[in-house]
This record gives C-alpha cells, sequence and structure tokens, in this order.
C-alpha cells in the first residue's frame, strides 16, 4: 500500500533537492523518500519511553555530589588568585 503527498515548497528548495538526488542519480522523489526513512529510523532510536526517560534522570542525577574536593569552594578570591599564581608559576 502506498499513499501520495503533495508539498508546496520554494523554488530555492526545489532545486536544492534537485541538485543533491541529481548528484546520487535518482529521482526526487526517491531522495526524499530515502532521506525521511532514514530519519524516521533515527528518531524511533532516539526516543525513549516515558520509563526509560525517569531511569535516565535517575542515573544522571545520581551523578550529582558525587565528587568531593575535601574542602569547601566558593568566591575564596586570595585561594583563587594564590592556586593560579601557583599554576602560571610552573614550568612546563
Amino acid at each position: 500500500m502506498s499513499q501520495q503527498l503533495t508539498l508546496e515548497i520554494s523554488d530555492e528548495a526545489y532545486a536544492d533537492l534537485q541538485r543533491k538526488a541529481s548528484a546520487v542519480g535518482i529521482s526526487i522523489t526517491e531522495w526524499i523518500v530515502t532521506i525521511l526513512s532514514r530519519q524516521g529510523a533515527v528518531a524511533s532510536k532516539v526516543m525513549l519511553s516515558v520509563e526509560q526517560q525517569e531511569q535516565a534522570r535517575q542515573k544522571f542525577k545520581s551523578h550529582a555530589g558525587a565528587i568531593s574536593l575535601g574542602y569547601a569552594t566558593g568566591t575564596n578570591n586570595e585561594a583563587i588568585d594564590a592556586d593560579l599564581a601557583k599554576a602560571y608559576a610552573d614550568e612546563y
């Protein structure tokens, strides 16, 4: 079974599509169908169920706070300046 779809696109878009189809030696219709089929396959791989999305979100959240430097960080400018001076003084 097949369906027919009619599109209205600008002359520039048509010329671009025609150029791309001609480059691989197929009709513009075949080129468009091929591209849409490929994108549909990619989209279905990327789309996650609600349960999978929640699992991914929880896995991501589990990384929050996983690294501890052993001291508080913040806006202690003197410590930041000292760290920068030490780093720039090192000859690599």
